[in-house]
């Protein structure tokens, strides 16, 4: 009698499935949706989904169902893109259409589901002069500018707390598919808000600090620059420069910015131990192009093509954020023969690009020759895309760039690594590859030049 009830429960869930199933498939044809695995109810697609690399995952799928296709994460529909001519399409072309920002429960739970106009009016401005070296009206030569709170911040770093750290996104990413069933379970994704209301403290108690030794003839860094845009608005009811949206800004730059590029430079660092060949080239060119004498600047960059081609395959090849953040369109967007909802959640795969074989010979291999003509200048990519693309491109690109360039130089150019293991045993394969990638753990000796 027992067995028959359980024979009875799988039946009973077996059918449901088969029912669940046809009306699932029937709904994605009658609404236009791209194709995509037919998904469990509440938990959607997850169980084919790894833990980790979820880009290798995902370009799986992608085999099986075209570069555009549909999954859902828990009960969020998700349009991924794979590849760059899906991406570069969505995210370039028709930019105007793929602008939104995707949800990220976890995000607006700290934020209250503010996104501020504020943080784009003051930082494309601002940080676009690691770029091309240029700077606007508000803002000072470089070198005065840049990094000025950030390092206070560093120096004072017991009274900041990261958010968003690597050791708890898995919790964090749970959180952003189960956002409801997650505020009932424990863990360290409770902390995340009272830490942000923390850091949120320390940044408005240098604000006050900024404002009482404002010079608007000339700013230090980026609270001055806001500070300046915000009285220029004085009169502007609404205006979304307010001390409330500095806050939120400050805390989006430095908590995205300071984990990336620090954790690009440790994969940077550890890939160069693994080819200590392609070390003693960068090394000689700083020696011909900066000497030991002075200290690198962003004027030695453009001298300097092996140094930055290096670089830019240190981007490539790490894939630091293999999905990009989410996206979502503005409207229902008609997209190659697909219809796609207002306000579906869009993944563009960034590494189906930076690893696109139609463009760098050798994707899984690093190889700096991917940046580099033949005859030794450096080759620009429209392939090359860490920071994403189109109008939600990382704000810190320019100031990523810059950090990348200055600090990599200087370790370098003063020293030189030393690895404590055999070259051909390092390991240079990521961590983890949802999320983001990280460099598996290192020791690193480095004997002065």
């Amino acid at each position: 009698m027992e067995a028959l009830g359980i024979t009875t429960l799988f039946l009973v869930v077996f059918i449901s499935c088969l029912v669940f199933s046809a009306v699932w498939k029937s709904r994605m044809k009658k609404e236009k949706l791209p194709p995509g695995p037919t998904p469990l109810p509440i938990i959607g697609n997850i169980l084919q989904l790894k833990t980790n690399y979820l880009d290798q995952a995902i370009h799986k799928l992608s085999q099986k169902y075209g570069p555009v296709f549909t999954m859902y994460v828990g009960t969020e529909r998700v349009v991924v893109l794979n590849g760059y001519d899906a991406v570069k399409e969505a995210l370039i072309d028709r930019a105007d259409e793929f602008s939104a920002r995707g949800k990220l429960p976890l995000a607006d739970k700290i934020n209250k589901g503010k996104v501020a106009a504020a943080f784009e009016g003051t930082t494309e401005s601002y940080l676009a002069m690691g770029k091309d070296g240029n700077s606007s009206d508000v803002l000072p030569s470089l070198p005065s500018a840049t990094l000025g709170w950030e390092r206070k911040a560093l120096r004072k770093g017991s009274k900041m707390k990261l958010s968003m750290s690597w050791n708890t996104y898995k919790t964090q990413r749970l959180y952003n598919i189960f956002p409801s069933l997650m505020d009932f379970i424990p863990g360290p994704h409770h902390k995340v808000a009272s830490n942000s209301n923390k850091n949120a403290e320390f940044v408005l108690e240098e604000a006050k600090e900024h404002r009482a030794t404002l010079d608007p003839s000339s700013p230090r860094d980026y609270i001055d620059c806001f500070y300046i845009k915000m009285d220029q608005e004085e009169q502007n009811d609404a205006s979304e420069f307010t001390i409330e949206n500095l806050i939120f800004c400050v805390l989006d730059l430095f908590t995205a910015g300071t984990e990336t590029t620090s954790t690009t430079l440790r994969y940077g660092l550890l890939i160069l131990q693994k080819y200590p060949e392609i070390e003693a080239k960068v090394q000689e060119e700083i020696d011909q192009v900066i000497g030991g004498a002075r200290k690198p600047c962003m004027a030695d960059r453009g001298k300097m093509p092996y140094t930055d081609a290096v670089i830019h395959e240190i981007q490539r090849f790490i894939s630091l954020v293999p999905l990009s953040v989410p996206h979502a369109v503005l409207k229902d967007t008609v997209f190659r023969e697909y219809v796609i909802p207002k306000g579906t959640t869009i993944y563009p795969v960034l590494t189906s690009v930076l690893c696109d074989t139609k463009e760098f010979r050798n994707p899984t291999k690093f190889d700096p020759q991917h940046f580099l003509h033949e005859d030794g200048s450096f080759r620009k990519s429209d392939y090359f895309m860490p920071f994403s693309a189109g109008k939600r491109i990382c704000a810190g690109e320019g100031l990523a760039r810059m950090e990348l360039f200055l600090f990599l130089t200087t370790i370098l150019q003063n020293f030189k690594l030393k690895p404590l293991t055999d070259p051909k045993d390092i390991d240079i394969s990521p961590q983890m590859s949802s999320i983001g990638s990280l460099p598996r753990s290192y020791q690193l000796c480095v004997v002065p030049r």
